[in-house]
Formats: C-alpha cells, structure tokens, sequence
C-alpha cells in the first residue's frame, strides 16, 4: 500500500550525526523542507548500537549540532578524564539527537523524519515494519552515510571463529553472569581501547588480560584539544606545533618525532614505532592503565581462532574456551577516498576539517543554504578523506591548512565560524585581548610556521 507523495526540498538518507547535523545548519538557516529516512528507530546512527560503556574520545562541546549544546560544560572531577571537560556517553549523545528531533527540528513544520525505513534509489521509503511504502519528491538527496562509520555489534569478526569458543562484542562485557579465567581483546583501535580500560576499571586482573594488537596507532593528545579560555593558550600552541613539525621534519616519522617531543601525539608503547593513525583522543591517565597489560600480542591480524589456539598471520598463541574472547576490530570510519560532495541533485556528507566531523557537516549545510554555485561550493567544502596511517595526517593536513585560507577569505564562512559553537579556534581567536599574551604568542607561531609548512607538505607527501 503506498500513500500519498511526500514533496520536499531535501531528502536525507540516514538520521546519524552526519543527517542531523547538516540538517540542523539546513534549517537554522534556510526555510527549507527536509525529510530525513534511517533504518533506526531513532535517531543516532551507529550510537545506537554502540556498547554500554562507550563515551565521546574528544570533548562534548565540540560535537553534535551547532545550534544546541551537548552537555553541561562541566570538567570531569574524578576518573580517567579528570580535569578535563566532559565526554558524553553513547547513552547521553542518542538522547541529545532525539531530543533535538522532538524538540527542535520536528516542531518547526518543516521536518519530517521516518524512522525504520529503507530508502530507496528512486525515493521509495518501505517501512521495516508494515512493509508499506510511500514516495518522496525532493530537490536534492543528501547522502549521510557515506562515511558508514559502524561498530562490531553491526557485523561479525573478519574471522572464523570455532563454536567451541566464545568471541563477543564488547556490548557483551556489561551482560556477563559468570567470571572467565581470562579476555581477550582483540584490536587496536579506540574500541580496544575502551574494551580494556572497562576490563581494568571493573577490577580484572591486568595479568587476566591479553591484548591482540595487529599494529600500533599514534594517539592525539586529549590535553591539547580543550575549549574554553583557560585551555585557549594550549589550543593553539597545538596548531602552532603542527605547523612547526612538518616546517622542520623532513620524514613523515620525524614530522610525529617533533609531535611527540611536543606532546601532541601519544603511544600505548613507546618502544614501538606506529603504523597506524586514525586520530582518536586518549588522556595520559588512560594510557597509564593500559600500559599496566603486559600480555600483548603483536602478530598481525587474528585468521582464526580455534578450541586451543589464536592463529595469527604471523604465528599462533594458545587460548581456551574458558577465555572470553573480544571483538574489536570493526573498521568505525573505513578508508574510501573521496567525492565532489555538491553534484546537482545530490549532496554527499564528508569531513572538511581534521578531527571534527560535527563541524564538517554542518558547514556543509550552511554553505548549501548560499546561492553559490556546485563549483563554489566545492571549492569552499574539500573533502578530507578517512586516515589509516601516518602518512594521511601530513595529506589531511595539506587540505585542512588550504581549507582555512579560503574560508578566511569569505566573510560569510569567517562569521559562520566565529559565531559557531563547534568551532574551537576562531570565535576564541578573534576575542583575543592585549592580556591574552600566552595565546598571542601561540598564534604569532602558527603564522611564523605556517607558510613554510604549506610549501613543504607537498614534497613530504611524494
């Protein structure tokens, strides 16, 4: 049974972060109908299916929407995050999004949102419930879920796995009714990483615990990306130390050398030299603990896991269906390159800033509610491809430092920024004071180096 169609300027495939956040900018700032369709039953995207204990890597007040705040703006008094601002739990970022549909977006009339709904190339929208379907006319389709960030409950291990063992996602550690003799954690991302320091922060024995590392990541330092005026002078000693670490490195390992030396970047290990760089935040607290895991197993990826053993591509370790088995190794934001994100009739939804995904899309959906044309709006909005290793932090960071020229170059995206929330440096940059001399000092750097680090990253990327 079909019902009547439904005509609106956009229609949006997917009500994650990425959907809700354009969509905010779209109607914040325009008058435009939009249609939001996601196979959830509410919005959130893969936060919903994300294990209990998940939490934001980077603080609160720089994700989310633009025009509604996500938390209190409160420092953490205790734990691993203490005297940093808060990280908002997987629980309280599904409540932000749906309460920002019900309270904000839905109530303006110019919303609609169909949740449990497959969408179609032709804009059929079939109810997972009733199997009923109905059509939408739109001006433009925005792809939200081309980053297709997913979590290891959303699909199994890469692995086989014998029946006579037990191999979970972390969802699972919160639901456990019996001790195992031992966890194994497989994985090296912030999944791994968060699977641990539950495991360690529940009171398991760190030697109860192995640790399967395929590689090792280079970790952003959550001490460097802080908002608020107190953390300002620290914030943009961290723009200032890129710049100077690709101005005189002349290797993309010496490049992460001087990023280390400026404690920008961090390691679990600091006697091995990382491959990987998907740029997660990790406090020194954090590492502290899981430095306290000794039993770690560097062998490449796990091929399969047997009865008695874990084989590996590079060897094989003895395990026991009385060890409980964790699977983290679902790839969040996979590597799949990039597109024009404005082609006519469709948009697609990628990052245009280095570590802020929230911010991305909802400039995004500002610059859509320009009259500029698909080129201009291209030219403003560069795509910033997903990271896998190193070498893709120099890359982003090529675009990120030509991005931020242009933009400062059009008053209308310069006072986006400098009035929108998601935004840590410009708002804060141009409120600078003559007594603000640290932070002064700080930005004085970043020009010194910046221009040098702009002619240089071409021959460092060769």
């Amino acid at each position: 049974m079909r019902d009547a169609v439904l005509e609106v300027d956009y229609l949006i495939r997917g009500a994650g972060a990425a959907g809700m956040a354009f969509a905010d900018a779209l109607v914040t700032g325009s008058n435009a109908t939009v249609a939001l369709v996601d196979r959830n039953h509410r919005p959130g995207g893969h936060w919903n299916h994300a294990y209990p204990h998940v939490r934001l890597h980077q603080p609160s007040a720089f994700y989310g929407v633009n025009s509604r705040k996500l938390g209190s703006g409160a420092k953490d008094q205790s734990g691993l995050n203490a005297g940093y601002h808060e990280l908002a739990s997987g629980a309280e970022v599904v409540g932000y999004f749906d309460s920002h549909m019900r309270q904000a977006l839905l109530p303006t009339g110019r919303v609609s949102f169909l949740p449990m709904s497959e969408l179609s190339d032709d804009g059929t929208v079939t109810s997972l419930l009733t199997g009923e379907q109905r059509t939408i006319k739109a001006r433009k389709t925005v792809d939200a879920t081309f980053s297709q960030t997913r979590v290891p409950s959303q699909q199994p291990p890469n692995y086989a796995v014998d029946p006579a063992i037990r191999c979970v996602p972390p969802n699972e550690l919160s639901r456990l009714t019996r001790p195992y003799a031992g966890y194994v954690v497989i994985g090296a991302g912030k999944t791994a990483l968060d699977a641990c320091l539950w495991l360690l922060e529940n009171q398991v024995d760190p030697q109860c615990i192995r640790w399967i590392v395929p590689r090792d990541y280079w970790w952003i330092n959550r001490a460097t990306y802080q908002p608020g005026k107190e953390f300002l002078p620290r914030l943009l000693a961290s723009i200032a130390n890129g710049v100077e670490a690709i101005a005189t490195g002349e290797s993309v390992d010496e490049v992460f050398a001087r990023l280390e030396a400026f404690e920008e970047v961090r390691r679990v290990d600091t006697g091995v030299q990382p491959s990987g760089y998907h740029g997660g935040f990790v406090s020194d607290a954090e590492l502290a603990q899981l430095r306290r895991i000794r039993d770690v197993v560097r062998m490449g990826r796990v091929t399969r896991i047997e009865p008695d053993r874990v084989v590996l591509r590079d060897g094989a370790i003895p395990t026991s269906p009385e060890w409980l088995h964790v699977d983290c190794t679902a790839i969040g934001i996979p590597a799949r390159g990039s597109k024009p994100i404005f082609e006519g009739e469709r948009i697609t939804l990628q990052w245009i800033r280095l570590s802020q995904p929230t911010f991305s899309w909802s400039l995004i959906g500002h610059v859509e509610t320009t009259d500029w044309d698909d080129a201009e709006k291209n030219r403003i909005c560069t795509p910033i491809p997903a990271p896998d290793e190193p070498r893709d932090w120099l890359r982003m960071m090529a675009i990120e430092l030509a991005s931020q020229y242009r933009w400062s170059k059009v008053p209308a995206i310069r006072e986006w920024q400098r009035n929108s929330r998601l935004d840590p440096f410009t708002g804060p940059i141009a409120g600078l004071q003559e007594s603000d001399t640290e932070a002064a000092a700080q930005l004085a750097r970043y020009i010194k180096f910046v221009g040098t680090a702009a002619q240089k990253l071409p021959r460092l990327l060769a």
